[in-house]
Parts: structure tokens; sequence; C-alpha cells
């Protein structure tokens, strides 16, 4: 399980983006689902995902299933019931504030059902107060500005994040990643060099939930 913190709500797309970024490379003939799960109440302050965006995304938007509940209750419960279903690839869920019901037990149980189902959960979060958790990782991410378009200099190019690993290791002791979209997964860039340099991220452990290069693992 991981928990993906943005300090607004209004960075909520970017959220979902690498959390979608990372999913998509779970999907497969036996796991070819992705669910996403919100409040029905806050919808109008997440709004919804967009197809023809998932499709240029690349994730084919017949794929993708929105999940929309009345309370905590309920999205705990869907939660849990979707990371056991093995056609499923991932869940996204995203929820604002720091509802009472989300509490460490809580992650604990979403955190095991996704260790046992092998399936991943992106529990995507705002703000900047920090409970316990059993998430195996956490990211405090900051939207960056899109690549450089190589057919059109004012257009958008490839999605890209600022973050920093709050809690958990990857790949040593690295804490601050640049990391971008492109078509074959993940990848690290560098700031420095914002139009061309790129490299593949390093590959992690299997035990890790996420492999931010080529592939990723199907550890929750």
């Amino acid at each position: 399980m991981q928990e993906v913190f943005a300090d607004a709500i209004r960075d909520g797309g970017a959220s979902l983006g690498f959390a979608l970024a990372q999913a998509k490379t779970l999907m497969n003939a036996r796991r070819p689902s992705i669910f996403y799960v919100q409040l029905a109440q806050e919808g109008q302050a997440f709004g919804l995902p967009y197809g023809p965006g998932l499709d240029w995304f690349g994730v084919d938007p017949a794929r993708l299933v929105i999940v929309r509940t009345a309370d905590m209750t309920e999205f705990l419960w869907a939660a849990e019931e979707m990371i056991a279903c093995r056609s499923v690839a991932a869940v996204v869920a995203e929820v604002k504030g720091e509802p009472k019901m989300l509490n460490f037990t809580a992650s604990r149980r979403l955190s095991l059902r996704a260790s046992t189902s092998k399936a991943s959960l992106f529990l995507l979060r705002y703000g900047q107060q920090r409970e316990s958790s059993a998430g195996h990782l956490r990211w405090r991410l900051t939207p960056h500005r899109s690549g450089r378009n190589a057919y059109d200099g004012k257009g958008l190019g490839a999605s890209r994040w600022q973050l920093r690993l709050e809690k958990g290791r990857i790949a040593g002791n690295q804490v601050d990643w640049s990391l971008e979209w492109t078509k074959n997964g993940l990848a690290v860039f560098s700031s420095a060099q914002n139009a061309s340099f790129r490299r593949p991220a390093t590959p992690f452990s299997r035990s890790a939930p996420a492999l931010l290069g080529d592939r990723l693992s199907q550890a929750g």
C-alpha cells in the first residue's frame, strides 16, 4: 500500500496521474482492471477521471471502474473488497481531510488485504497532516512543469512529478525523486536538464509495492 500526499486538492490531478502511471504497468491479461473509489459527496472537490484523458495517458477507459460510496464505512469496505478481487491490478482510493475511521487499524486491514491478494493500493490524501498508518510507502507529491513537446514547443509534454519519500525505502536511501511518464513507464529526469536528459528509474526489489522503472512489482 502506498500513500500519496499532496498539499492541496488542486493537485489531485497530478496525484491521480502518478497513481495511474504505476497502476497501468501492473495490468495484464489476468489482472486487466483498475478500480477508483471516492466518497460521493467529495466528487465536486475531486471531479472524476476523464475518459479521453485516460486514453491519451495510455489507460483504456473501459478498464477503469469508478466506485462512489455514501460514507467512510462503505468506502473502506469497498476498497477491501476491490483489492481482494483477482482480476484487479490496482485500486486508487481518494479521500480528503482526516476521517477518523481511516485510522491505523483500517490502514492495516487494507495493507494486509493488498499483500494477500497481490494487488496494489494507492491511497491519495491531501494536506500536511500525517497520521500513523500501515502504508509501506508514503510520498509527498508536488506537480512539476511538463516535459518538452517534441512536435509543439508550446504544447504539453510528458507528465512530471517531484516526489519526496517520507516513509519506506526504495533504491537504498534515495529520498527525492524527479519522475516523468513515458510510453515505457516511469523514468527519472534531471531537473537541471529539463529538455532531454532521461534515464530509467533504478529497479527495486520485488518486495517493494512499486517499481518506478519499466515494470512495477505486484506487491501491495
